[in-house]
């Protein structure tokens, strides 16, 4: 097996499991869009049920992408800036009193950069030989 099958392997591989952080994530909110509302409400967020539904067609509509590999770069920019967003309402672990749910809010801060991390490697390399989308990146 040469080394381009054992990237294009990896590169789906990545995608699978970037995918499987936000499909099943959206999927678990459209059962509940009105509680999700409200935790957002509760944050401050503005508009929060549009936000919900908007939330829910990133997560669901970018994990799909992900797995059929279409759109990289588009995927890849969308999904960085839901985390960016997710993280700055959801995880700012300075303001928060309580050491140990600090620790926590720290842990999930730092695993959203990893992700986003993960997602400009997706942008850079593409998503490899076995995607949809393949065509539109060479």
């Amino acid at each position: 097996m040469g080394l381009r099958i054992l990237d294009d392997l990896a590169l789906l591989a990545g995608r699978l499991l970037m995918a499987s952080l936000f499909l099943p994530m959206g999927i678990g909110k459209i059962g509940n869009v009105a509680g999700f509302a409200a935790s957002l409400a509760a944050k401050g967020v503005p508009m929060p049920t549009e936000m919900a539904y908007a939330t829910i067609v990133v997560e669901v509509g970018g994990g799909l992408l992900l797995i059929l590999g279409v759109l990289p770069r588009m995927v890849a920019v969308v999904l960085a800036g839901f985390v960016v967003i997710a993280t700055a309402t959801s995880h700012v672990f300075w303001t928060v009193a309580d050491p140990a749910a600090a620790m926590g809010q720290q842990i999930h801060f730092f695993k959203n950069a990893s992700i986003m991390g993960g997602l400009l490697f997706y942008f850079a390399a593409g998503p490899g030989r076995f995607a949809l989308g393949r065509k539109e990146w060479n």
